[in-house]
């Protein structure tokens, strides 16, 4: 189905979700619909957004039958409900990460997922950045050598004042783990990504900067993968200063590359004797990286672009075509599975315990 042919609909209106609207109308979709916390804040946002009308709850959304594509876009406690129930419509998904806050939820949704033959997708969208495909296509094409090192960060202080707070932060809505399934479900996604690789054991500790929070604020996690990548991260949601710092750095025996989310436009690439930075030009850039290069080298483009081009190959899938790297419902039951191994290493004091395969 080509997309100008397609009619979306999205639960939920915040931030993501009117992210995942634009993106939308920009693909060629039609926008039929929004659901909000209340109906009139749908009508609401119905206007703003230029939909054709806000529907009275999100349960009505997902099983109107004028609807092909359903954008999960509400806290974290829905997403397994709704995405299941239009499923179970004939509705292709697009479903907000987590996927869900248990293993055993994202193993049955995943399922339902294959079961109904519909296209879904989770928005791992840092996938979505050029650099990100550049330094896969490079690791793939042997130019670091074999990566026996990964590591990174991601940092942010919109919960750095005790008085911050987000419904987040509440574990019946949010879940039981924050920081990590919020943020370091991308750094491990973007890992096993670029890698082609897959993380078979960690060992975790989890903190809060504020003691009465239930879910964590930081998390310590090293790793290993499958063919023998040792690897760490810093994950916090509490670190001043630091907006959106998504960091990862891989080492090769060949050489070592750094991608910094908050510096998309470049790729460096260290080797013994000398470093070098590469531009976001589609003219030195592998196919894959190319193709999502949407501005002149020189002038940046960011989250909502990768945000656009997540969307776009989506529809793209479900009009048939196969796009390189699109995240399925797989990869979203792969984060979930992984955060779950990272609660219960950091409940047992950091023991290792392994990845369910």
């Amino acid at each position: 189905m080509p997309s100008a042919d397609l009619r979306t609909a999205i639960a939920g209106v915040g931030f993501i979700g009117t992210a995942h609207a634009r993106a939308a109308v920009l693909a060629g979709a039609r926008l039929v619909g929004v659901a909000a916390s209340t109906p009139e804040h749908a009508k609401a946002a119905a206007t703003r957004l230029g939909a054709d009308r806000g529907y009275a709850s999100a349960e009505a959304l997902v099983v109107d039958p004028e609807v092909d594509v359903v954008h999960v876009c509400v806290p974290n406690d829905q997403h397994v409900a709704l995405a299941a129930a239009a499923l179970a419509h004939g509705k292709h998904v697009v479903c907000e990460k987590p996927l869900a806050t248990d293993a055993a939820d994202a193993d049955a949704l995943t399922r339902a997922a294959m079961v109904s033959g519909r296209v879904t997708a989770v928005p791992f969208v840092y996938r979505y950045h050029p650099m990100v495909r550049e330094l896969r296509a490079r690791i793939r094409d042997g130019e670091l050598g074999p990566i026996h090192l990964a590591h990174g960060t991601y940092l942010q202080d919109w919960l750095s004042d005790e008085a911050d707070t987000d419904w987040r932060v509440d574990a019946t809505i949010g879940g039981p783990s924050r920081a990590f399934a919020d943020i370091g479900s991308h750094w491990f996604d973007l890992v096993e990504f670029v890698l082609a690789d897959r993380v078979d054991a960690l060992s975790a500790r989890f903190a809060n900067a504020y003691e009465q929070r239930p879910n964590e604020d930081i998390a310590l996690v090293q790793f290993t993968t499958h063919r023998g990548t040792f690897g760490s991260v810093v994950i916090s949601q509490t670190s001043p200063g630091r907006k959106n710092a998504l960091t990862i750095e891989l080492s090769g025996t060949r050489a070592s590359a750094r991608f910094d989310q908050e510096r998309p436009g470049s790729l460096w690439l260290g080797r013994r004797r000398e470093s070098t930075i590469v531009p976001a030009d589609p003219d030195v850039l592998h196919p894959d990286a190319a193709r999502l290069v949407v501005c002149p080298p020189g002038h940046p483009q960011g989250y909502l672009d990768c945000v656009d081009r997540f969307v776009a190959d989506a529809y793209a899938a479900i009009g048939g075509a196969s796009p390189e790297g699109l995240p399925t419902f797989e990869d979203g039951r792969r984060a979930v599975h992984i955060a779950d191994a990272a609660q219960r290493s950091a409940a047992d004091n950091g023991r290792w315990v392994e990845v369910a395969p």
